[in-house]
């Protein structure tokens, strides 16, 4: 039958990266392949934030300080159409965010994996088939087998697909455009992301890297009514952050899979993390959070449950560490898709108020609820203010009191 991996993971990035740590960490003896179709480092289109959340599990993993060399981003400014006609706020966060990109961030947390153990490999897989003493996957013509599989492969998921298994339906899958131009200059120090007061989810964002450039983008939620092209994303981002695409280049596509889908982790020996389990919060399309933690819950259920019920312990630490917080980002996305006042209602209040920013903003990066004088203020702002389409109140930008 030849060698048997303890774990196969497919797929390098920070899901799969942390899969690796987290298993090696539970079980150091571990056989774990890291396998991955692509030579580091490798570009990912993202907006390249990354939230304190993300980074806290990654200490947790054995990576602490992994970025300290990026400069840490403390202000964020949330508007609403171009931050001058519509509600806008801006205020520090209590912890900061930095912004790195990705062929810098996984790069080194897939070096991590390696020098605690995983073993690299390169590869395409064609094939994956789960029997009931584990799992073999055809990789660019050759044969692995594994007790159990992780499937951090991203939205397109080879691993998913082979398994039969069906991604995220239209109206849950935004798709966004990225690219790296000259940061404009009242945009240095600050995230900025501008909410579209549109007929459908959307926003621009413009992020500081630190060394001149700032990441910029636009995402759009899927609809069948309306396609999606490079020329509309570029115009729409020129829209919301006018200036920003001015000298742009690497710029790519890339598909959201959003978590108001529904999380759908199978029994059995085939775990899924990061994108491959749509998981990318539906309000701010931050998914490196989601990316690592779920990949360390999979990597350490991998090794905990060796067998069968890999599956069933991944979905019971998913739901006690995520479940109450993806039950309610669904929510509140849906709700902000038929009632678009919500976003400015949002915006409004957390300039009013310091607690709604805060929760704002932990909703939007990390595994945050919301407070009940949240809801409170939220809900009384739409009331009062007849935020709902062809009335929305106007206000300036505001800090948060």
């Amino acid at each position: 039958m030849g060698e048997v991996w303890d774990l196969v993971v497919v797929g390098a990035g920070p899901a799969g990266s942390a899969a690796a740590l987290a298993a090696l960490r539970v079980r150091p003896g571990a056989r774990v392949l890291l396998l991955d179709r692509a030579a580091f480092p490798r570009d990912k289109p993202c907006g390249d934030g990354i939230a304190p959340h993300a980074l806290d599990v990654l200490a947790d993993l054995g990576l602490p300080g992994l970025v300290d060399d990026h400069r840490p981003v403390h202000r964020l400014h949330l508007a609403v159409d171009r931050g001058r006609a519509g509600p806008a706020v801006v205020g520090d966060m209590r912890r900061p965010a930095r912004v790195v990109p990705r062929t810098v961030l996984d790069d080194r947390i897939r070096a991590g994996a390696l020098a605690a153990g995983a073993v690299p490999g390169r590869g395409t897989v064609r094939a994956v088939q789960a029997g009931p003493d584990g799992v073999t996957l055809t990789v660019t013509g050759r044969e692995l087998r594994a007790r159990v599989v992780v499937a951090a492969d991203g939205a397109g998921s080879a691993v998913r697909r082979s398994l039969g298994l069906a991604g995220p339906p239209r109206g849950h899958l935004a798709l966004a455009l990225r690219g790296y131009a000259p940061v404009r200059a009242d945009l240095a120090d600050e995230q900025r992301i501008v909410f579209a007061d549109d007929d459908r989810p959307a926003y621009a964002w413009s992020f500081p890297v630190g060394d001149g450039r700032a990441n910029v983008g636009y995402g759009e939620l899927l609809r069948d009514d309306r396609p999606l092209t490079r020329e509309r994303l570029l115009r729409r981002l020129e829209d919301l952050l006018p200036g920003t695409t001015a000298g742009g280049t690497a710029w790519r596509g890339h598909h959201l899979p959003l978590s108001s889908a529904g999380a759908r982790q199978p029994d059995g020996r085939v775990l899924l993390a990061g994108d491959a389990l749509s998981l990318v919060n539906p309000m701010t399309g931050e998914g490196l959070y989601y990316a690592v933690l779920s990949g360390a819950c999979a990597g350490a259920a991998a090794v905990a449950a060796p067998g069968a019920g890999a599956g069933a312990a991944h979905r019971r630490m998913l739901r006690r560490r995520l479940g109450a917080h993806l039950r309610l980002t669904g929510a509140v996305a849906g709700l902000t898709a038929r009632l678009p006042g919500v976003v400015p209602a949002g915006v409004l209040a957390a300039a009013r108020h310091r607690s709604v920013f805060d929760d704002l903003v932990e909703l939007g990066l990390g595994r945050g609820l919301l407070s009940v004088p949240t809801v409170l203020r939220v809900g009384g702002g739409l009331v009062r203010g007849g935020l709902v389409r062809g009335g929305l109140v106007r206000g300036g930008l505001a800090q948060p009191s």
